[in-house]
């Protein structure tokens, strides 16, 4: 045993055999609760219940691989180890003396050598999903349980994020709105991309042009630095002179239109084609924010962002192009439904939560559970281990516990790692 993580996690989930325990004096021992994980400087658990021979004790509890630590950790000069109730170590190597003669429990012939050599085989496996091979002995329901934590987890790691940007517009929540479905237009290769465009064109210049679809379109694609060319073709030479005259009646000031990436992407989701079917949507949906809480189902969702970029962009992908055939760029229902799973069902469960109008958590999570899961490269690791999720709120589930568990290997802190590192042999 070297690694003192993997230490402090067996004695917090007491995966080791309780009865048997006995000091290095001699007097039994019996864990009534192994403490609160302190995750500060000082001792590892604070608050153990601990009963030595006849006498429960309430405390703190150092742990550590070798006793010998105690004094490498220079713990026996410093003040703050003066109340520790145990100290609990993998091999009781020297004797400890000092700090008030604490009493020391040796747990290595406790502990199931089983719970090592699981945890060994989860930190040297060499797939990306390190449980693979014990994946299927995980009983479904603990898996089950477990991708609903990671859902609302991974709402909450948006929702900070949101906190902060809900302080920069003063909490304009059609602002927040706007940021964050310009933000899903751009997907993942231009989620950044899109952001900064909105972030740089106040929602307020785009409502008072909400009527004319042309000027938005000149708005968008001019603050994308998209339109800084000379043109042959009707359009975008408009385009670019109403922008000129909107960018300095607003004192806007363009992106550099280096920023967007097009290479190795479908033509239908190049940034262009995303900007025309965005400034439809704003043309057509001036009270977006509410209808997207007023509305009872996923249909109406869908609904309402049914749209296509203008007619120019049926027979363009980027300006003045030569595609080989002409047809409308609608908004498709796979990219509505990446909308809706991104932003739009998170977005009202954080709403509903903020303005304490009521709890729209459940039926956010109804939504996701409406939709079929997302086809990726990460769901696609979990359907070779065997997992197939049943919905998008599984596939969100499934992409988080990838993200922030499996990728990092963080099987300690994974209720399935907890299972498979507990399976008996």
């Amino acid at each position: 045993m070297k690694n003192e993580l993997l230490f402090q996690y067996i004695w917090q989930h007491s995966l080791y055999k309780p009865s048997g325990l006995q000091t290095a004096d001699g007097e039994p021992v019996v864990v009534q609760y192994p403490g609160r994980r302190n995750v500060h400087a000082g001792p590892d658990f604070e608050e153990a219940k601990v009963r030595i021979g006849g006498t429960l004790l309430v405390g703190n509890v150092e742990l550590h691989i070798k006793a010998s630590d105690w004094y490498r950790h220079g713990h026996h000069y410093n003040k703050a180890y003066d109340n520790i109730i145990l100290h609990v170590v993998w091999k009781n190597d020297v004797p400890v003396k000092g700090n008030n003669l604490v009493p020391l429990l040796e747990m290595a012939p406790h502990i199931p050598p089983h719970i090592i050599s699981n945890y060994q085989g989860l930190s040297h496996a060499l797939h990306a999903i390190p449980c693979r091979a014990h994946l299927q002995k995980v009983h479904e329901l603990n898996r089950q349980a477990w991708l609903t934590r990671l859902l609302a987890e991974r709402w909450e790691m948006r929702f900070a994020e949101w906190d902060t940007q809900l302080k920069q517009n003063a909490g304009d929540w059609r602002v927040l709105l706007y940021w964050r479905l310009a933000a899903n237009f751009g997907f993942k290769t231009n989620a950044m991309p899109f952001l900064l465009l909105a972030q740089s064109l106040p929602v307020n210049i785009l409502g008072r042009h909400h009527n004319n679809l042309f000027h938005i379109e000149a708005l968008l694609f001019g603050q994308a630095g998209m339109l800084n060319r000379t043109f042959q073709e009707e359009y975008p030479f408009r385009l670019r002179q109403e922008y000129e005259y909107l960018r300095k009646k607003y004192k806007l000031q363009p992106l550099d239109a280096k920023i967007w990436k097009f290479m190795r992407m479908r033509p239908a989701n190049f940034p262009t084609v995303r900007i025309a079917q965005f400034a439809a949507l704003i043309h057509r949906s001036l009270h977006l924010f509410t209808q997207i809480v007023a509305s009872s189902s996923l249909a109406e969702l869908m609904q309402l962002f049914e749209v296509s970029a203008s007619g120019y962009w049926d027979g363009h992908f980027r300006f003045e192009d030569e595609p080989k055939s002409k047809a409308p760029k609608h908004l498709g229902a796979d990219s509505i439904q990446n909308i809706v799973i991104n932003t739009i069902a998170p977005i009202r469960h954080y709403y509903s939560r903020r303005s304490g109008l009521g709890d729209h958590g459940e039926t956010s999570l109804q939504l996701l559970e409406q939709i079929a899961p997302e086809r990726n490269r990460l769901i696609g690791e979990w359907e070779q281990a065997g997992w197939l999720p049943a919905n998008a709120a599984e596939s969100q589930g499934m992409i988080q516990l990838f993200n922030q568990y499996c990728s990092h290997k963080r099987c300690l802190h994974c209720s399935i790692g907890h299972s498979v590192i507990s399976l008996r042999p």
